[in-house]
């Protein structure tokens, strides 16, 4: 299991500096790795200035149409990304979430993944491109653009890891891993090093905003690891975070996704 899957949430994505920072850290990561996929949010606050400047238009926009808005977002980041890649003379290419195969339920806003046929990005992996996918979004089985409601960026980490039977998962966040009390509410707030699925899980329902629970649901059954990093301690050469596991789980052969 050569591949890994890197994660980068709003606050990673948040200016165009960060594009040139996150591109360091992928070089870092290619080190050891052989195949990174790259999964990306929209920019800072843009899916919700997304949202506003929709019911600016139309206080009741048409579901379909506001999928086919808010996934402009994470197209932004991926193109961005690929060219901060291109910019440090490593070969990148973007892909939206059809073209990356995340099949989906027919359900607008908040649609469930049913499948995922990556066949578009295994022959760049193969070649040592670095592959970035727009988060949040796919596209159903009748050819209709989906997203997949709030988080659905770290679902589709996950789906990919799983599809592509990579290694782990890593999440670069704004907090160096997983606390059993909010960190920026409670600075006596202990770091916890590793997790289970089930462990991570409650905190998470107890209203943790670290992970989507949907992500977590999805790496438990098919036993794949996932990793919570700092991206701002990376440059510090510190890689703890939390790592959420099970130590007694084996790896699904068949992938298993979401219920439609």
């Amino acid at each position: 299991m050569d591949t890994l899957v890197l994660k980068f949430g709003g606050a990673s994505v948040a200016t165009p500096e960060h594009f040139s920072l996150i591109a360091d850290i992928i070089l870092a990561r290619m080190k050891e790795y052989s195949k990174i996929v790259v999964v990306v949010s929209a920019m800072g606050n843009s899916t919700d200035q997304l949202q506003e400047l929709a019911r600016k238009v139309n206080p009741n926009p048409p579901p379909r149409e506001m999928d086919m808005l808010l996934t402009v977002g994470e197209r932004i980041s991926m193109s961005l990304l690929a060219m901060a890649l291109a910019a440090k003379n490593q070969t990148a290419i973007s892909f939206t979430g059809s073209q990356s195969g995340i099949i989906t339920c027919q359900k607008h806003n908040e649609a469930r993944i049913i499948e995922v046929r990556p066949h578009r990005l295994l022959p760049h992996l193969d070649q040592r491109r670095t592959v970035i996918v727009a988060g949040f979004q796919g596209v159903s089985r009748g050819g209709e653009i989906t997203t997949l409601g709030r988080g659905g960026s770290d679902t589709t980490a996950v789906a990919l890891g799983v599809a592509l039977n990579a290694s782990r998962v890593e999440f670069y966040k704004n907090v160096p891993g997983i606390f059993d009390s909010d960190p920026f509410k409670n600075h006596n707030a202990k770091h916890l090093p590793s997790l289970t699925y089930d462990e991570a899980l409650t905190i998470v329902n107890q209203g943790a905003k670290i992970l989507h629970t949907r992500c977590l649901e999805l790496a438990k059954r098919n036993g794949l690891p996932l990793h919570i990093l700092s991206f701002t301690e990376f440059a510090k050469n510190n890689l703890h975070g939390t790592v959420v596991f099970d130590p007694s789980c084996e790896r699904n052969f068949q992938p298993l996704f979401e219920a439609e």
